[in-house]
């Protein structure tokens, strides 16, 4: 099959090939998928550049975002059919521990995601366990389900499961036009908060208002602790997401009201944040790590695609254009995902 992966660590412009490999060969409880597109993560960066902190097969297939067709089952496989149009989800774990049974199955010590300790989406097909399969809901083209997983189970288990969103709730979503962050729009909506986010360009502005933003920080330009101190009347925000990292973190700190929620998931501009405990425990604030969710949220807020959340998609590449299009990713330059077209 015609697969894009590399051989070893570096930059993506160097190290990636599109070239065939062996098709996936299926095991009783797997599912084969003919893959129609994925989208990309920042995670495929840091695998390709060598940062993900456990080692991956060679050659190494990437992605973990992707949504197709159902092309074999195992013998065991019930939950779906041959023929199926299917949307995988992204996390690996062993289904059969404590955490699992439960239903917290990213608290598995075996949980990673799709494409990291074993092979990625970006290839004709790609086997993954039947419980990793859903059936994509009706409305959506391949390109939009591409994008869901990461996407919006990370946002979807920070804000509803961790954050407790709800009506009236003030919530802080930096990046707002990243494809967390138009994510994160949507579903603090849906929960009838009021949005504030940031972004790092005029343009994007107006963008993520019509995603359904409320208040837009071009960050470059203000200081947005002081501007959610306007927004917000001194109150300052119920929720802060922080995906950026060592760049942020202390003022999003700041921007938490007392008895605040602040969520990370991402270090985008690095991990060594510094941090002023004094505000953390002067604020009664809960700070919460999260990576990525459970099947059990990805199945609830499926019920609410395509109507009432609806994937932003900045640009659908063809698949031998896929440098062109981690080359966008890294440039920031766009609104919500990016997708790569398999056939």
């Amino acid at each position: 099959m015609k697969a894009i992966y590399f051989e070893k660590h570096g930059n993506f412009n160097e190290i990636l090939k599109i070239g065939e490999l062996l098709k996936p060969e299926i095991n009783k409880d797997e599912v084969l998928i003919k893959v129609k597109a994925f989208s990309l993560n920042h995670l495929d960066v840091w695998i390709m550049e060598g940062k993900y902190p456990f080692p991956v097969p060679m050659p190494h297939i990437i992605a973990s975002d992707a949504s197709g067709v159902v092309e074999e089952i195992g013998e065991c496989v019930e939950n779906v059919k041959v023929g199926d149009e299917v949307i995988i989800f992204s996390g690996i774990s062993c289904g059969k521990c404590e955490a699992c049974i439960s239903g917290k199955d990213n608290l598995c010590l075996e949980y990673f995601p799709l494409g990291t300790k074993n092979q990625g989406v970006a290839g004709e097909y790609v086997k993954v366990p039947a419980r990793n399969v859903f059936k994509k809901p009706d409305g959506l083209s391949f390109e939009q389900a591409s994008t869901i997983c990461i996407t919006y189970t990370t946002m979807w288990h920070s804000l509803v499961t961790r954050g407790k969103v709800k009506a009236g709730d003030f919530v802080l979503i930096h990046g707002g036009a990243s494809g967390v962050g138009t994510a994160g729009i949507q579903i603090a909506k849906l929960f009838g908060a009021t949005v504030i986010t940031t972004v790092g360009d005029d343009w994007k502005i107006e963008k993520v208002k019509q995603i359904g933003a409320d208040f837009v920080i071009n960050y470059n330009k203000e200081n947005f602790v002081e501007k959610v101190k306007e927004i917000t009347n001194g109150n300052l925000c119920n929720i802060v997401v922080d995906h950026i990292g060592k760049a942020t973190f202390n003022k999003s700190i700041e921007a938490a009201k007392k008895g605040g929620k602040v969520i990370t998931f991402g270090t985008t501009t690095g991990a060594d944040a510094e941090i002023n405990l004094r505000a953390i425990f002067g604020k009664n604030l809960d700070i919460h790590g999260v990576f990525m969710g459970t099947r059990g949220e990805f199945l609830d807020f499926l019920k609410f695609f395509p109507k009432k959340l609806t994937p932003v998609i900045d640009e659908v590449f063809k698949f031998e254009d896929v440098k062109k299009a981690y080359e966008k990713l890294l440039s920031r330059q766009f609104v919500g995902k990016l997708v790569v077209k398999v056939d």
